[in-house]
Formats: structure tokens, sequence, C-alpha cells
């Protein structure tokens, strides 16, 4: 997982230089530019140079305007790092750090030398080495696969409908200033993520933004660093102790190693937590037994793991952890549930999701 969750918005033409002003294609271009009478073995920025005729301002803004196009597309750049790479105040590995780029971070290209590049991305800007660089074509194919494309809705109640056509149902409406992931393009249609359903929208009533993650200042990092470790302690606060024999110990040693027994400690304790919580809650019952053998709260009740465990004896670790949570400790604060990690959100540990 990076590290930073940040974005930036790179504005992307979606059809590269071929679409501007209504000229659909490359091709069009040469051919307005064949009745002008002037040379097509050049390319669009020097064509900008050629002998125009004065009259013809609206088509030398087309040119001008794939020329700008062009240099865009030629000034951004993607990270090549398997997790992260140093930015550099100047252009040396001896100078000063002035933040991190992640795997799949983007951003802008100030200035280019033959070993490094200086680069903006978010608020970060800094030298990067050449080698944890992508460029051109390079740069664009990962943004495509890796960044985020979304629609920010332009009217008030706005239809998302089933399939792309006017005739089709509808699952809902969409408020005003309202942002959705992007699934497809389509000609007059967008396919959006609506609630867990894949709805369309009018094209003309969205604006489409692109996003690629980016990087973050060394400041960025540390008040990152300090939110999270706020939050932590926050999850980590002591609770009351719940009433447990060595019987009850046991038994709750015993579930948390058939729900945790190949994660670290820390997937362990969380564990122990969520069956203490329980107890601690009004909505469940008062006990670690009756918590645990509740029907259909614990798989490995039902599928007669659990049996198996308590007869076969529980390891130590499991153990601790169920002391541990007895004595109030926790890592998820006051978490009923968890499951495996996926599409719900709460606090991941190891392979567990808990909320």
């Amino acid at each position: 997982m990076k590290a930073n969750t940040n974005k930036r918005l790179f504005r992307v033409c979606a059809l590269g230089i071929s679409l501007l002003l209504g000229i659909q294609t490359y091709t069009d271009i040469a051919l307005a530019a064949e009745t002008a009478d002037f040379d097509l073995t050049v390319g669009a920025a020097e064509i900008v140079e050629a002998d125009i005729d004065s009259e013809d301002e609206e088509f030398r803004q087309m040119l001008e305007e794939a020329q700008k196009e062009e240099e865009e597309r030629n000034s951004f750049f993607m990270t090549n790092v398997d997790k992260a790479v140093n930015v550099r105040v100047e252009a040396t590995t001896e100078s000063a750090v002035a933040g991190k780029l992640y795997k799949d971070c983007g951003g802008k290209i100030l200035e280019r030398k033959e070993d490094w590049t200086k680069i903006q991305s978010g608020e970060l800007e800094g030298w990067v080495s050449n080698e944890f660089l992508l460029f051109g074509d390079e740069a664009w194919a990962l943004a495509d696969e890796v960044g985020e494309t979304t629609a920010t809705v332009l009217t008030q109640a706005l239809r998302v409908r089933k399939e792309p056509s006017e005739e089709a149902g509808v699952y809902g409406l969409l408020e005003i200033n309202t942002e959705y992931t992007v699934i497809e393009e389509l000609d007059e249609w967008v396919k959006i993520q609506y609630k867990n359903k894949e709805g369309y929208v009018f094209k003309e009533y969205v604006i489409l933004e692109f996003f690629v993650d980016e990087g973050e200042t060394i400041e960025e990092i540390k008040e990152r660093e300090r939110l999270i470790a706020l939050e932590k302690a926050k999850l980590s606060a002591p609770l009351s102790p719940v009433a447990a024999s060595e019987e009850d110990i046991y038994l709750l040693g015993a579930i948390i190693q058939c729900e945790a027994g190949n994660q670290t400690y820390e997937g362990k304790l969380a564990v122990g937590a969520v069956v203490c919580n329980r107890v601690r809650s009004s909505r469940f019952p008062g006990t670690i037994y009756d918590v645990i053998y509740s029907p259909g709260q614990f798989t490995p009740v039902s599928n007669g793991r659990l049996a198996s465990r308590l007869e076969a004896g529980v390891n130590e670790s499991c153990l601790q952890a169920a002391r541990e949570a007895v004595a109030g400790a926790t890592n998820v604060g006051t978490a009923h549930y968890f499951r495996r990690k996926g599409n719900k959100d709460g606090i991941i540990i190891g392979a567990h999701v808990f909320y």
C-alpha cells in the first residue's frame, strides 16, 4: 500500500492531439494543411511556424493548441519504483531530501537533464534521478493503467440510467457537484460506479477529470505520521476489564487461533478485542462463552474447527492475546466486527478489516 493518499489532477487530452476544436483526426489537420498550401513533412510544432495566411487565424489557433497539447503530454512523468524514491533539493545524492515519490505517482516535468529531472507532484518539488522515472508513452501507459477518472455532476437531479439510453430505467438522481468514479467513457454516455451498481449518465452534464497519485513533502509526511500515531493511540486506549475464568480465556484463545492463528500478534489481539467488546456491549450476550457460541457469529463454531482446537490445545501466543484482551487491551478501539479485508471500510490489520 502506498504511504500517500493524496491525489493530483492531471487534465488529459483523452484522444491526443487529434481532437482539437472539432478536428476529428490528425489526418484532418493534414488535409486542412494541404489546402492551405504548406509543407506536411514537418511536425505540429513546426507547422505553427509555417507561412500561413494571416486571415486564417482560426486555423493558426488550432495548430497552436495542438502544439500546447503535445508539450503538456511530453511534460508528464510517472515513477518507476517498487516502493518509493527520495526527491532531492538539488540534483545530487548528497543533497537534502525534499520529500518522497511512491509507486505509481506522477506529475509535471519542470526541467530535465541527462541524469536528473526536476519534478512537481502535488506540493512536492525537487530533483529525481532519471533511473526512477518513466517519460513519454511509457509514463502515459502506466497512468492509464493505475490512474482514476472521476465525473463531477454539473446539474441538479442528474438521472443515473441502467443502460446507456434515454429509454432505460433509472437507478437514482445525482446532486450537483457530487463526484463519482468513472468505469468507462462512451460516445455520449459515461459509465459510473453508483452505490453498488454500474450506471450511466449523459457525458455533457459531467466534468471528467483524471487523477494519479502524487508525492509528499517532508512536512506532509511528518503530519501524516503524526495523525496516524494519534489515531493509533486512540484505538489503543485501554478499556474496562471483562470478567473471565480460566476456561473463558482458554475458549477465547481457541477462537483467536481459529480466526487469526496465521496472523501477527496484533491481528490475534484484535480478534480477542472484538469478542470482549461484544461482551461489554448491551447489544450482545454478556459472557465470552455466549458471545462465541451465539448462532451464526463465528464460522469455526459451526464447522467444528473450534471444537477440534479446544481438544488439540491452544498455542501460547493466542492465549496471551486472550489474556490481554480480557484485561482491557485493544488495538481496534470498540470495534464489534471483523471480516476478510476487501470492500469493507475499517481498521485493516493483516488479512482482516475490523469495524
